[in-house]
């Protein structure tokens, strides 16, 4: 950060969460596509020179999902904030330390940025983020004297005067660390907790005569953190409508936002259309100009520009490149890649194959382990029979070929280019190019047969 060196972020995620009744650490729950963990790492990655994070529950877990450029320092016991930043000392450096929970995932770079900026300005022994709400219950409240920062008390620990305050405590601080250590080798756990509060270094500085400051963020919600499932999808919540106007601003059409959920992951072009019911999840790429109708459902897929997808729709792991029609009502399942103004129509699944330009899979379809050429035509109801009972096998169908409707198509199987499939036919050899290939049996007809059969049971 300009005018800041050797910047330290330490983040606490070695709390137990035990209000979130789950198998899984409290960090490691997803919020708008990321795990909670997630938010503080994205801050300290654009604005640290050093990442540390504390450990706990499920450590080698909580370390996967940190990824690298990660120091990890592992708190056994799990003794309270004070005793999870004391297991960081070694690795911490001499520059200011910007301590983060691991679990309030609406706080802004611009706000901690602010609160940094600052604490160089004042030359603070601690600079502590605040924030003032209507409902203060749960936080540590700050206590000021002639607007000094004077100490933080715990809401359980708490006075009932001092429940009045609506100053709270954020859990986000800038500390130097040189008076830091001290104060926190002072800190008991004389509390009802029985734990080692970090708060508690803000009493012994200002005691001791250090300067203590405080920035107060602009919007509350910042402060929010999550201890429950409910507040868990009460920040999603907050963070959605956060993402939406982010897109709208940007030049995207929401038709109803109460209605559509865009994962903090996802990217979007300018002029593209959601319509309602719309989900688009995780590393999601959609191009300028899209149209993603109602009910469709996009995970971890990539669509290039104008591709129009109809309602319905669900979408894993694909490509998706320019022009291309999809649905409404088509699958497209892991590893799908359809090419340029290629059309995937209603009720069809795609899984592992790749359709080529301007290639055409109208109707009830299934194409597995396939490689479509382009300007191909597959008829309604075909299917590729990839699977024998042990392996799957492909499909390869040349450019411009013809499958008629109701084939299917016995992996595994070349067929050839400008090939024609009749309709209804069972394929089992590859087909040359240009030629047909008929796999039904032959037709029979009966004249009079329907007469007869009326006479006779006319006669029983």
């Amino acid at each position: 950060m300009d005018g800041v060196t050797g910047l330290t972020f330490v983040i606490l995620a070695a709390g137990e969460g035990k209000r979130m009744r789950s198998r899984h650490p409290k960090v490691l729950h997803r919020l708008c596509g990321r795990p909670l963990l997630g938010y503080p790492l994205r801050i300290a990655r654009a604005l640290a020179d050093r990442i540390v994070l504390v450990v706990g529950r499920d450590a080698d877990g909580v370390r996967r999902a940190a990824g690298a450029g990660v120091e990890f320092v592992e708190q056994t016991e799990r003794l309270g904030t004070g005793h999870a930043l004391l297991q960081a000392r070694a690795v911490c450096g001499n520059g200011p330390i910007v301590v983060l929970p691991g679990d309030s995932p609406l706080l802004s770079e611009a706000t901690l940025t602010r609160l940094i900026q600052h604490h160089a300005k004042t030359g603070a022994a601690a600079t502590l983020l605040t924030a003032t709400v209507e409902r203060p219950a749960g936080y540590g409240r700050v206590l000021r004297q002639r607007g000094r920062v004077q100490g933080i008390v715990e809401d359980r620990d708490a006075t009932d005067d001092q429940k009045k305050i609506r100053e709270i405590n954020t859990s986000v601080y800038c500390l130097d660390p040189r008076p830091l250590w001290p104060a926190l080798a002072k800190v008991g756990a004389s509390n009802e907790q029985g734990e080692y509060y970090l708060t508690d270094v803000i009493a012994i500085l200002a005691k001791a005569g250090a300067r203590v400051e405080a920035v107060t963020t602009a919007d509350p919600a910042e402060a929010l953190g999550v201890n429950d499932r409910k507040q868990l999808a009460a920040l999603a919540a907050l963070q959605r409508h956060r993402i939406l106007d982010r897109l709208m601003t940007e030049g995207v059409t929401i038709v109803d936002p109460a209605t559509t959920y865009v994962d903090d992951t996802v990217s979007i072009g300018p002029d593209t259309v959601l319509h309602p019911n719309v989900t688009l999840e995780g590393e999601t790429v959609l191009g300028a100009e899209c149209v993603v109708g109602a009910g469709s459902q996009i995970a971890a897929s990539r669509l290039g520009d104008r591709v129009t997808v109809k309602p319905y729709c669900v979408l894993t792991e694909a490509v998706v490149e320019d022009g291309a029609t999809l649905g409404p009502f088509c699958h497209l399942r892991p590893a799908s890649h359809v090419g340029p103004k290629a059309k995937i129509g209603n009720f069809v699944e795609l899984k592992k194959s790749r359709i080529g330009r301007g290639a055409k899979v109208p109707h009830l379809s299934y194409v597995g382990d396939a490689i479509v050429g382009e300007d191909v035509n597959i008829g309604a109801g075909t299917i590729t029979c990839n699977y024998d009972g042990v392996d799957k096998h492909r499909t390869v169908i040349g450019n411009a070929a013809f499958i008629g409707t109701n084939s299917s198509l016995v992996a595994p199987l070349t067929i050839g280019e400008g090939a024609y499939v009749g309709a209804g036919s069972v394929i089992t050899k590859d087909v040359p190019p240009g030629a047909l290939a008929v796999g039904r049996a032959p037709q029979v007809v009966k004249e009079g047969w329907a007469q007869r059969r009326k006479a006779t049971r006319k006669k029983d």
